[in-house]
């Protein structure tokens, strides 16, 4: 859970007790927990040890004392930075994780947030968009007018930034938006936001096709056909949803076809865009690296 230091002593020790024969044995590898920054301390962490935890996620959610205050967190941003160093020099694998979306919060705001959490130099980072759930405070204010969530398209580009920010500063981003259960839906406990069951895919894609732009226009000319060679596994990534991005290539370079070729020697996060004898090799890696400084 989100606040497992939270929780009665005694049933953290009965839940960890739970799984140490599991990692005694090898079946797991890791015992991994989420709790807040101001659940923290020195006692906890020694605690923690004991029982062989290993990953420490941190619900830091803004590293901006208005945003934080107006959405009731309880914690400030010092917790944030002390929390984090105990657990880093506790030996710890650290992980933060980021909302973007929150009252009072804007992009600049967002920006700020990610760049203070890469100063804390976590091991991985997860990013989630704020969504109005049934039942909550959040839901109240949105019902006043007092809240107004990102619109879906809006929280796509943010975070499509926020992971190059990450990933240029060499930490891992394990998770977009928030996954689907059986409520946690449009319809059902999400009331309003940035919802996507795919989230993170629609963040990739919109990647890929920044990637292809880029790569498309390294020819000497526009050619009228062009190749995409790609992993099968990136394949629905770089076409999107309903055939987006290949509709969009087609209408901004006036293409005749595009043939997408799949090629298991590429890796995931890799592409080459080919016409006749020219062709250009795209890595995230490379490209990142190109236009951080030109979007930040």
């Amino acid at each position: 859970g989100g606040s497992f230091t939270g929780i009665p002593i005694q049933l953290q020790k009965e839940l960890l007790e739970a799984v140490q024969p599991f990692k005694n044995r090898n079946i797991i590898h890791h015992i991994r927990l989420s709790t807040r920054p101001d659940y923290i301390d020195i006692n906890i962490l020694k605690f923690l040890k004991e029982f062989n935890v290993t990953i420490i996620e941190l619900g830091v959610q803004s590293m901006d004392e208005e945003v934080l205050t107006l959405s009731c967190r309880g914690h400030n941003r010092e917790d944030v930075i002390k929390a984090a160093s105990m657990i880093r020099e506790s030996g710890f694998t650290l992980g933060l994780q980021m909302m973007i979306g929150l009252p009072g919060d804007t992009v600049k705001k967002m920006y700020y947030t990610a760049n203070e959490i890469i100063k804390l130099k976590p091991d991985m980072v997860r990013i989630y968009p704020a969504l109005v759930i049934k039942d909550t405070e959040l839901e109240y204010l949105y019902r006043m007018d007092r809240y107004k969530p990102l619109e879906l398209k809006a929280a796509v580009q943010i975070c499509k930034k926020l992971l190059i920010l990450f990933e240029t500063n060499s930490i891992q981003v394990i998770r977009i938006g928030l996954q689907a259960t059986e409520t946690i839906t449009q319809g059902k406990d999400v009331i309003a936001g940035p919802f996507h069951p795919a989230f993170r895919e629609l963040v990739e894609s919109e990647i890929k096709l920044d990637m292809l732009e880029w790569g498309i226009r390294q020819f000497s000319e526009i050619p009228h056909e062009l190749e995409i060679h790609v992993n099968p596994k990136a394949v629905s990534e770089v076409v999107a949803v309903k055939k987006k991005n290949i509709k969009y290539l087609k209408n901004k370079f006036k293409f005749s076809k595009i043939t997408i070729i799949q090629d298991m020697e590429l890796q995931r996060d890799e592409m080459i865009v080919k016409h006749g004898i020219e062709s250009c090799n795209i890595s995230k890696k490379n490209f990142f690296n190109t236009i951080k400084k030109i979007i930040f």
